[in-house]
């Protein structure tokens, strides 16, 4: 259970002060401030589950890392479970802080889901949404899986993921908010409701294009430098 409880941990605080330093902080911090909430929470959790689950804290990584053959599914499952977990148990925590302000409202103020379309930061349209999630999230999973591989610096790991993270945030929250991560979308998902919910879909379908994408790129050799070349 070791490896499920970190899972849980590290996806619970990613969503804890990702979103909640959209929630609580975006007005004084702005969208740096938010990007570079998210990088460094990965960051932190890298280090600090790293060494007991790989920190994956993302059904998206999970599975890139069973399509790149270094996974069973049967091993997976119970990390996607505890990330999704997770987030839920992030998002509630988030919600139960937030409504300590009077004027805070889910409603109002949202608990830093994602979406797309009108009404929704930049307004952009469904295509360029879910064009930017699948390639984020494969090149996010393609520096995952390449920091973390036998050659690779292991100390590095974590510094050099958490700062993808953090570019791709820069990049993407005025397009959906960001997600590159299904449990991270899920949670505040759930608690907001309405549109939210409804464009969820899209929040899980494309980050598990993109990661597993990634993963059979580096099953075939193609980007691990441990692999002979095809």
């Amino acid at each position: 259970m070791k490896k499920p409880l970190a899972e849980f941990v590290g996806t619970f605080t990613l969503v804890l002060f990702g979103c909640g330093a959209a929630v609580l902080a975006g007005g004084d911090i702005g969208l740096t401030g938010i990007s570079f909430a998210f990088g460094l929470a990965l960051i932190a959790m890298a280090y600090g589950i790293g060494p007991v689950s790989g920190c994956h804290i993302n059904p998206a990584v999970t599975l890139g890392v069973v399509a790149a053959g270094r996974m069973e599914m049967k091993d997976a499952i119970p990390y996607m479970i505890a990330q999704v977990a997770g987030g839920v148990a992030g998002a509630l925590v988030l919600l139960l802080i937030a409504s300590g302000k009077a004027d805070y409202t889910v409603a109002g103020n949202g608990l830093g889901q994602n979406g797309w379309g009108t009404g929704y930061l930049g307004e952009y349209a469904m295509v360029a949404a879910f064009i930017f999630e699948v390639v984020a999230t494969f090149l996010f999973v393609v520096v995952i899986l390449g920091a973390t591989g036998s050659t690779a610096p292991a100390a590095m790991a974590g510094l050099a993921i958490g700062l993808t993270l953090v570019v791709i945030h820069l990049v993407g929250i005025n397009v959906t908010g960001v997600s590159v991560n299904p449990a991270r979308s899920v949670g505040p998902a759930l608690f907001v409701g309405g549109t939210a919910l409804a464009q969820l879909w899209l929040f899980i379908v494309a980050p598990v294009i993109g990661g597993v994408a990634a993963g059979f790129v580096f099953r075939k050799g193609l980007l691990d430098p441990t692999e002979a070349d095809a």
